[in-house]
């Protein structure tokens, strides 16, 4: 089997062309080549996908059985690339996103559910930015797979909709936020209920569901963790691999902390207290041949390789991440203060 993956690099890309090395597969990546490194083993194809005669040379380089696609964001450039590949690839697998619902992070989700409207020739910013609600990005990822659809066709196209995927490699930094934080120890704002479900995935999970469906299962999928996995296991496990220093201090109050100003999946990464947030169903993926692994296994590894000096790709979405240690502290004092008055702590 042979395969090309746009992107490779970064973090879902590389672990996908890394997994598919290691499983005997012939991979070949096209990038610019300005950032990231690439796996060992892969064949680098330098181009630019918004390059008509860039993506004229990737196609000479086919045929390719599978092309998985992990840097599609604009539709009418996902609309150019598609159609330069049609005629030397057997199937075209999109990473979109969950963004794509009309309802996430409002509702409980699945394949059936409404999505954004979006045209496959629609350039970059198209729609708009709710609070919470649909995103630029969210309508971009609508458009891309509505490229592809009409491109490849419901028979050659697998669409994958993941929502938070972490792992080793993880480049906006929502997991080794929360690792660098336990590791700091003392009393550690945890937010919301501990019992909450969550789902993030890990990027190992989904790098080899694409695999398998790349060879044979077209399709849409959300891919998100299923189980009983909760916000208490994650920060639980978080605490658990730096040494188990910390003082977890559950404010269970969500609209309390709402109430001080908290930014909700910034913030405090990962948490918000929308219904759909953690209620994307993947049971069809699952049917399919998707399975994951425990959080805890993934936060182990994630610690595991920034000791070992591990650094992922600069992004700019870093930089949202986080509340200050003096914040911190201001809130735990209120939160304190509002028990006693409240609860009679």
């Amino acid at each position: 089997m042979r395969i090309l993956v746009l992107g490779g690099s970064w973090f879902l890309g590389r672990t996908i062309a890394e997994q598919a090395i290691a499983d005997g597969i012939e991979v070949a990546t096209f990038r610019r080549g300005r950032s990231g490194s690439d796996a060992e083993g892969v064949t680098l194809i330098r181009g630019d996908r918004t390059d008509p005669a860039d993506l004229a040379r990737l196609a000479q380089g086919g045929p390719y059985d599978a092309v998985i696609d992990t840097s599609s964001y604009v539709p009418r450039e996902t609309v150019a690339v598609a159609q330069a590949l049609e005629p030397v690839a057997v199937r075209y697998v999109l990473v979109s996103s969950v963004s794509v619902y009309e309802g996430w992070p409002l509702e409980p989700l699945t394949e059936k559910s409404p999505i954004l409207e979006c045209p496959p020739d629609a350039g970059p910013g198209y729609g708009y930015d709710g609070n919470p609600g649909p995103s630029t990005y969210g309508f971009g990822k609508a458009g891309c797979e509505g490229a592809v659809l009409q491109v490849f066709g419901a028979d050659r196209s697998v669409i994958l909709r993941p929502g938070v995927i972490l792992g080793p490699r993880e480049y906006v930094g929502r997991l080794q936020w929360w690792l660098e934080r336990m590791q700091r120890g003392g009393r550690i704002l945890a937010p919301g209920d501990p019992q909450r479900p969550i789902q993030p995935v890990d990027v190992r999970d989904v790098a080899q569901f694409a695999l398998h469906t790349a060879a044979e299962q077209p399709g849409i999928f959300n891919v998100t963790a299923g189980g009983h996995e909760t916000v208490g296991d994650m920060l639980d496990a978080c605490n658990q691999a730096v040494g188990g220093t910390g003082q977890l201090e559950w404010v269970t109050d969500e609209q309390w902390l709402v109430g001080q100003g908290v930014a909700q999946w910034t913030e405090l990464p990962l948490w918000r207290t929308y219904q759909g947030a953690w209620a994307v169903d993947s049971a069809h993926a699952r049917a399919a041949g998707f399975s994951n692994r425990r959080i805890a296994e993934t936060v182990a590894d994630t610690w595991g390789w920034l000791r070992a000096g591990g650094a992922s790709v600069v992004h700019e979405r870093a930089g949202e991440l986080g509340i200050s240690p003096e914040r911190e502290e201001a809130i735990l004092r209120l939160w304190d203060a509002y028990q006693l008055d409240h609860c009679g702590i």
